[in-house]
């Protein structure tokens, strides 16, 4: 019988026929087939929207960036366990709101402590003011017990010797009121120390419960209940809506013409019909190369320089729970006032129900009112 030139499969627990080497070789060249044209996809997509971008008049530059917000951490400042986290990524919090809590049982326990050595060094005050008072009488007691010795020894009435150990008693006893009045002192002093050792329990008690310094929203949540936290643990990471920014690298033959305080405009991809009011407010004194993340318009420049984009905080109040981070967009310049703003870059009213797109949509919603 003859056998046959091709086997439809293979019985488990065989061996697999090899595969020919034409076989493999074709793999491959399907491969780079494939790598090929995804590349030539994603370098005309590029080139597209480099070409596609309207052109910019003298008096302005552009560069590309992400949108950012300042970032601020909420931190412990004492090592200790997490009691509670209360809020979750993407929630927003108001400044001075309680959104963690540190176990706190033996700093509460070490206050207990501290205040019972406060009721103690007071009970010892109270004791050494009775014991001033003691001393005080046996020392008046004794100095006139010596000045009336010392008046009848001129009448022989009281001998000399007499009269000297009258003296001694009387130095003896204001030794001893000296003494009482320094005990009075000490328990004064211990009491203060008590206090500041409670003073600062209760200090460590209240830092135990986690603030948000400003208005914020959560970025990430660092820890859970019940992890041990070193000093300067982080708990959050905060975004403050309030302080959005882009920055843009530009070439050293732009930013020397920019001035601090420059209108500016943002365009994100996400809603590139609506750009956004901004102004420089910082420009790098150093030059440094180009991120290889970040595209110019003309040739890569070997040196840049990082120039911010600030945006009107009373506007991002308007917009808050559109902000994001990350978002990537087109940041324009204008550093000749004298330049009006081409048309594609002016700003609009926006009715921020309608800035995004719907899921699924096309189009762009024109609405401007």
């Amino acid at each position: 019988m003859e056998k046959s030139g091709a086997q439809a499969f293979t019985p488990s627990g065989s061996k697999a026929a090899p595969q020919s080497k034409a076989g493999t070789a074709g793999g491959k060249s399907k491969t780079m087939l494939y790598l090929l044209g995804a590349g030539l996809v994603i370098g005309g997509g590029i080139a597209w929207y480099m070409l596609s971008r309207p052109a910019l008049p003298p008096g302005f530059a552009a560069g590309n960036g992400r949108l950012e917000a300042n970032q601020v951490y909420v931190a412990t400042k004492y090592p200790g366990r997490v009691k509670e986290v209360l809020f979750d990524e993407g929630n927003t919090v108001e400044a001075g709101q309680v959104v963690a809590r540190m176990d706190t049982s033996a700093l509460e326990a070490q206050l207990r402590e501290a205040q019972a050595q406060i009721r103690a060094a007071q009970d010892a005050r109270r004791v050494s003011l009775a014991q001033v008072q003691v001393k005080q009488a046996d020392y008046n007691f004794a100095a006139k017990q010596y000045a009336r010795s010392k008046d009848l020894v001129v009448t022989g009435a009281v001998s000399g010797q007499e009269a000297e150990l009258d003296q001694a008693r009387a130095l003896a006893n204001r030794a001893e009121l000296v003494g009482a009045q320094a005990d009075a002192t000490r328990a004064v002093s211990n009491i203060e120390a008590a206090q500041a050792t409670a003073d600062r329990l209760k200090s460590e008690i209240n830092d135990a419960v986690l603030v948000a310094p400003l208005r914020a929203r959560v970025e990430t949540r660092l820890t859970e209940p019940g992890e041990v936290l070193p000093q300067g643990g982080r708990v959050y990471s905060l975004n403050n809506l309030a302080d959005v920014y882009m920055y843009v690298f530009l070439p050293e033959s732009v930013t020397g013409k920019i001035k601090i305080g420059s209108e500016a405009r943002i365009v994100l991809d996400a809603a590139p019909q609506y750009p956004i009011r901004a102004f420089v407010s910082f420009v790098s004194p150093m030059a440094q190369f180009t991120p290889k993340t970040v595209e110019t318009a003309e040739e890569r420049h070997n040196l840049t320089f990082r120039v911010k984009l600030q945006i009107d905080p009373e506007r991002l109040r308007e917009y808050e729970s559109l902000v994001k981070t990350g978002l990537p967009g087109v940041g324009y310049v204008r550093y000749d006032t004298n330049a009006p703003w081409p048309d594609f870059l002016k700003v609009k009213s926006v009715n921020p129900q309608n800035l995004w797109s719907p899921t699924g949509s096309t189009t762009v919603s024109k609405n401007t009112n």
